[in-house]
């Protein structure tokens, strides 16, 4: 029998018994569909989560910092070697890694500040903090407010929401109450001066050598009371990048980053510098920002191999992305759980066609059709039914996310006001997967109607009446 014969059989008689095949087929649909939903909304977590750290400036990070100089350990594994500097000449050679886009340290410095029309007695305390250019796409710049700075090496300050109500005398909020500010708050910040005074490196030079005397130490270095004023250009309600590096507490006053290295602050590290002793500026810790997030691994090994501490966060979410692959796993499976219960419907389906066409298939084979012809046309019965439901499944499960996916953000804006998310996320791998899957549970669940069908006996199909 010719494949055009086979298919057109095939597709007249699943139009003879219309009702049935069609109820068959909107079973495969549903058990497609609530393959698709819950495959989706764990595609849709993982793909959120992903983001957020992406934009978070987290995961195309490497960490460095200077290994410890712990001689007994080190003693006892046979390293004499002393422990690399985390100065310029790393820095250096860290930019000049294969992939690297930019480098920068993680600065924190202790300041007092003071609005410039407050009398010097209102001082506050509190961490100056420096930031790269790049830190414009973090996500606490999503509700900010001003603008960012206008280059790396302006003089000019971004201030936590919490720390503008200490300038402006402001009654402290409840602990879980939202810090950020009014409209009119910060417009009484955005512009003004900020008095910072700090504590500045200042190289010592009270030791003249006479000559033939060894050349002077120049970590050596006097601390000089400064002063800088800094035009505040915007408030933000979070800090960028907390929690990637060392400091004194939480920075509240947030600086260009190559600013914040010319002012020259004294910072927790200087004196472990100045006890150790070398040449030029330490560190306490460089942030080394990759081109390509699968390129941290790479790197991260790099470095280590050049003598220096390093850390990713991609090292701490392995874990994170096993624990979504047992999540979309398991979604897999209870999701499967309908399309198995639909390929009953489609044996019982076809069941009842061999019942029914049983003096039809004897005169096929009476006329000379093979068992494989009879087989086929089951099979294209089968197949066509899965496709149809596979189809109509995947744009039913894209439906019940995308109503879902609405209605959830429609609650989280009115009553807990948080941004809209794409929580339900269909790929058109996921699309294509579920409808070829279906496809597959089809002609499986066909296997035993087609060999039913081609092991009936001729003679005994014409008597059926």
């Amino acid at each position: 029998m010719k494949f055009y014969d086979t298919i057109e059989l095939a597709g007249r008689n699943l139009r003879e018994a219309g009702l049935r095949n069609s109820l068959t087929t909107l079973g495969i649909s549903v058990g497609v569909a609530s393959l698709v939903a819950m495959l989706s909304l764990g595609i849709g977590l993982q793909r959120l989560f992903a983001q957020a750290m992406g934009r978070s400036g987290l995961f195309d990070s490497v960490f460095v910092t200077q290994r410890q100089d712990l001689r007994g350990t080190r003693l006892a594994q046979g390293d004499l070697t002393p422990p690399k500097p985390l100065d310029d000449a790393a820095r250096s050679s860290f930019e000049k890694l294969l992939g690297v886009q930019e480098v920068y340290s993680y600065f924190t410095a202790m300041g007092e500040f003071r609005l410039e029309d407050t009398r010097p007695e209102d001082s506050h305390f509190s961490v100056v903090g420096g930031l790269p250019p790049s830190a414009r796409g973090s996500e606490a710049f999503d509700d900010f407010q001003g603008r960012f700075f206008s280059s790396d090496d302006a003089p000019e300050a971004i201030i936590l929401a919490d720390f503008g109500r200490v300038l402006l005398d402001l009654p402290p909020e409840p602990a879980n109450a939202d810090p950020k500010l009014t409209t009119d708050q910060v417009q009484r910040l955005l512009g003004k001066d900020l008095i910072l005074r700090f504590g500045q490196r200042s190289a010592d030079s009270s030791s003249p050598t006479a000559p033939g005397d060894p050349a002077p130490d120049n970590s050596a270095f006097n601390v000089v009371r400064k002063e800088q004023t800094l035009k505040i250009v915007g408030v933000v309600n979070n800090e960028p990048y907390r929690g990637m590096g060392g400091g004194p507490g939480r920075r509240a006053v947030l600086l260009p980053v190559g600013f914040a290295e010319s002012l020259n602050m004294m910072q927790p590290g200087d004196v472990r510098s100045l006890i150790s002793g070398g040449q030029g500026r330490r560190y306490n810790s460089l942030v080394v920002r990759v081109a390509k997030s699968q390129d941290v691994p790479r790197i991260e090994e790099q470095v280590k191999k050049l003598g220096y501490n390093a850390f990713s966060i991609v090292d701490a979410s392995r874990n994170v992305t096993n624990v979504f692959r047992f999540v979309d796993l398991f979604l897999a499976i209870f999701g499967s759980l309908a399309l198995a219960v639909a390929s009953l419907g489609i044996v019982n389906t076809l069941v009842m066609a061999i019942m029914e066409r049983r003096r039809e298939i004897g005169i096929m084979k009476a006329l000379g059709a093979s068992d494989g012809d009879v087989k086929r046309i089951f099979f294209y019965e089968a197949g066509c039914m899965g496709m149809l439901g596979g189809g109509l499944g995947a744009g039913l499960g894209w439906l019940i996310g995308r109503v879902i996916n609405f209605g959830t953000n429609l609650y989280l804006e009115r009553w807990v006001e948080v941004k809209p998310q794409n929580f339900w996320y269909v790929p058109l791998w996921l699309a294509l997967a579920a409808i070829g899957f279906s496809v597959l549970v089809s002609l499986s669940a066909g296997l035993y109607p087609a060999s039913r069908a081609a092991r009936l006996d001729p003679v005994q199909a014409l008597r059926h009446e």
